[in-house]
């Protein structure tokens, strides 16, 4: 039975790492995507940065105002939807500084804070490959670390708990 439990532990350990390994490289892909997201943004916008260069100084919120400010109605859809891409792209632009600042960061903004589209959209698209760098093998080696540790206390606190539950049914009964 020994045996048995070694087996497992091992196994936990192992299927730990090769989760680990596959993590650097999603996120290695969800920098990708969140970088072509931003480029395919920022194309959509260009033709509206070239109007407002030419009518506005510049200034892209003046030519929104100007859209939105309309009495036609399909020009003022117009300005709400450069309004969107315009947002969309300083989102974007936001969240690629954030990612790009260390390793650390890339790892908290994909967890913490990330494009949520993006994440998913990366989540169904990602392609499983193992990458050995050092960063892969690290994290690899510390997820089955963790994985097992903490498989390892949870079978440990059960296996107490039903031993405490063991113990509590065979109290000894005092003669009245």
């Amino acid at each position: 039975m020994k045996t048995i439990i070694e087996y497992f532990r091992l196994i936990l350990f192992v299927c730990g790492v090769l989760i680990g390994v596959q993590f650097p490289a999603f996120i290695d892909q969800y920098g990708q995507r969140l970088e072509a997201h931003l480029l395919e943004s920022q194309l959509s916008l260009q033709a509206f940065q070239r109007d407002a260069d030419k009518f506005f100084a510049g200034d892209i919120h003046r030519l929104i105002s100007h859209y939105q400010r309309s009495v036609d109605e399909v020009v003022q859809a117009g300005g709400n939807n450069i309004q969107t891409i315009y947002d969309r792209t300083e989102q974007l632009q936001a969240a690629l500084q954030q990612f790009k600042q260390s390793e650390l960061s890339s790892i908290q903004h994909v967890l913490i804070t990330p494009v949520d589209n993006i994440r998913t959209e990366t989540w169904q698209g990602f392609t499983h490959m193992v990458v050995l760098d050092t960063y892969a093998i690290l994290m690899g080696l510390v997820l089955g670390l963790f994985i097992a540790l903490l498989t390892e206390s949870c079978l440990v606190c059960v296996g107490r708990g039903c031993r405490y539950c063991f113990h509590l049914g065979k109290k000894p009964h005092k003669p009245a």
